[in-house]
């Protein structure tokens, strides 16, 4: 692609800074955003002729006409504005993380007597905010037992200096079973209660080793005072707190605070996998989807994911491991680092146990993935390829998610029958199928039939109005498809696509074109109408074969003087075949079958002639 002279004297004025970088469509609007330590050598690679590109990357440079730049004074300035800036465009060929504005968070809010509750909305308003949580059931765990082990107040009132002198609130429930202490009747000092809120804190932060010291040596101090009561109180809190520590693997016996972090791609998505450990336990798994990943190589995704990511969350550990070292590691750090205010460290482990953790983030990753894609095959937006590769082969207006079939089946004019059977997102829907008795006698004219049985389905659907197909397929060439479609437009169905599909060559016919279509072989939109027409034909052939075999069978029994259709009905209802029956006595036919004597013996005359 040839670089516009405007973008080439742009370029020339980029200075050798770091910063950020905004690459504009013809209408203004942002298409992406980068961030780079030297700013004219990141955006003049985009324009390199010889450089390789992903079809992604090159649909990108092809609709780029303006870039801006914004120069700042280091790279860590540089991240930290790109993020913004992403956050307020939301460009389309930037990195999406999906759905992280759903994760819920537990929020401590910055009161006097500080509530603890879930929340999807972070404020800017000094609360403290712990996760986000991608596993609401693990949060919801963690929140039982804090309710158990703290003595947190669960009402939502707001407890100011005056609310609590002017006793406007009352004791609730929690207080007489011991859940709260009654900061709102001055029964708690705001000084006690700030103490406790702050081993929540350590608690959300996977730091129970040293609650459990404090909770077993203020239960030996309650029991030594002979204070029992309490102290059996204290016991209960440390019993809830071990229990949820046992649910907690070890994983590092140097009981380090990391996060372990994975990163899998596939297509157009990725997965990232955040393991925290804290006290040498993995306390929490949180995963994230991210979509637009096709020419990002996993470097660039970690890295994005990096920012994104510990943007939200207030929890850094001092230690993060990857799964590979990223281009940009010195200026994450740092802004880790101030986030932080403690040196953070990113490590790429090669061997050894801290290779092994992060490989389990990245298997973890991968099933994750792998998961979202069963998933959306469940899910009733989902359009299979075969249905998209259809409509482009076929250049249809709309995707044909739901495909009925026509076929004929008859032996000369005689027992003529059709088929329709359906396909629904590229499945068949048997509840959908049906079957017709062919009533035209002009037989055998399979472009009669065609007409007839085309006429009866779509003029009912109307009739009822019913949902039309998105597509209509015809059993057969030329014939019958201009049958299907004369008789469509007669309905008023001059919009209904239709096709014809050939057995010779899988040859694909169109209304309009003399010529017929061929459909690559190797297409999944050929396989998928091959499939839909077999179906059609095995299901005429079955319906076919039942008819032909029941008036072969039921012509012997009508044959025999005496027999009309309500005894011919109760013989074989009665023996179960026109065999069967044949084997018979006349005493057996009598006695069984309730027959007159004179019945039976016109029975075994007929099928035994030579007999007495």
């Amino acid at each position: 692609m040839k670089t516009t002279t405007r973008i080439k004297e742009k370029i020339k004025n980029i200075p050798r800074q770091p910063g950020c970088y905004l690459f504009k469509d013809s209408k203004g609007g942002i298409l992406y955003v980068g961030k780079a330590g030297v700013l004219r050598n990141r955006v003049r690679s985009y324009f390199k002729e010889s450089h390789p590109k992903h079809p992604k990357l090159e649909a990108l440079v092809k609709k780029i006409v303006d870039l801006e730049w914004i120069v700042t004074d280091s790279e860590v300035e540089a991240l930290i504005l790109e993020n913004t800036l992403i956050k307020k465009h939301q460009p389309r060929y930037n990195i999406s993380l999906k759905d992280d504005k759903t994760y819920p968070y537990i929020r401590i809010t910055n009161e006097d007597f500080p509530q603890i509750y879930v929340t999807r909305k972070r404020m800017p308003d000094g609360s403290q905010y712990f996760g986000p949580y991608t596993d609401v059931k693990n949060m919801r765990f963690a929140l039982k037992t804090l309710r158990s082990v703290f003595q947190v107040r669960s009402c939502k009132f707001k407890l100011t200096p005056e609310t609590i002198q002017n006793r406007k609130v009352d004791l609730c429930m929690d207080y007489y079973i011991n859940k709260c202490k009654g900061p709102c009747q001055e029964l708690q000092s705001k000084e006690e209660y700030r103490t406790m809120i702050k081993k929540v804190g350590r608690f959300l932060n996977g730091k129970t080793e040293e609650l459990v010291r404090e909770l077993k040596t203020e239960m030996q101090e309650r029991a030594q005072e002979m204070n029992y009561e309490e102290a059996a109180r204290v016991r209960d809190r440390l019993s809830a707190l071990e229990n949820y520590r046992n649910t907690q693997k070890i994983v590092q016996n140097d009981f380090k605070d990391r996060d372990l972090i994975s990163v899998v791609k596939e297509d157009t998505e990725a997965c990232a996998v955040v393991f925290r450990i804290r006290d040498g336990k993995i306390t929490g798994r949180m995963h994230y989807y991210m979509n637009g990943v096709e020419w990002n190589e996993t470097a660039e995704i970690l890295e994005s994911f990096l920012q994104r990511y510990y943007s939200k969350t207030d929890d850094i550990p001092r230690e993060i491991m990857l799964q590979e070292p990223i281009e940009r590691q010195i200026a994450v750090e740092n802004w880790l680092t101030g986030r932080l205010h403690k040196k953070v460290t990113l490590l790429a482990p090669q061997i050894g146990e801290k290779k092994k953790l992060v490989s389990m983030a990245q298997t973890n990753a991968r099933y994750l993935l792998k998961d979202l894609k069963l998933q959306r095959l469940k899910a009733k937006d989902y359009v299979p390829h075969s249905v998209v590769a259809l409509q482009r082969d076929l250049k249809l207006s709309i995707k044909p998610r739901r495909v009925e079939c026509f076929d004929i089946s008859n032996i000369q004019g005689t027992d003529a029958v059709a088929s329709m059977v359906s396909f629904w997102d590229g499945k068949p829907k048997k509840s959908e199928y049906r079957k017709y008795k062919i009533l035209v006698k002009e037989t055998p004219d399979d472009f009669a039939m065609m007409r007839e049985v085309i006429e009866r389905r779509y003029r009912r659907l109307l009739r009822e109005r019913k949902a039309l197909p998105d597509l209509i397929v015809v059993d057969g060439g030329k014939g019958q498809l201009s049958s299907a479609r004369q008789i469509l437009d007669n309905l008023g169905l001059k919009k209904q696509a239709v096709i014809g599909l050939a057995k010779r060559l899988e040859e694909v016919f169109l209304p309009g074109l003399s010529e017929a279509q061929m459909i690559p072989k190797t297409s999944s939109s050929l396989k998928l109408l091959q499939q839909i027409r077999d179906e059609a034909h095995r299901f005429a052939i079955t319906f076919h074969r039942e008819r032909r075999k029941k008036r072969t069978l039921i012509s012997e029994l009508d044959q025999i003087p005496g027999i009309g259709p309500k005894r011919r009905n109760h013989l074989l209802k009665t023996f179960g075949s026109v065999r069967k029956i044949k084997k018979c006595s006349a005493e057996e036919l009598r006695e069984k079958g309730k027959l007159p004597q004179n019945i039976a013996e016109e029975i075994v005359l007929y099928f035994h002639p030579l007999s007495e």
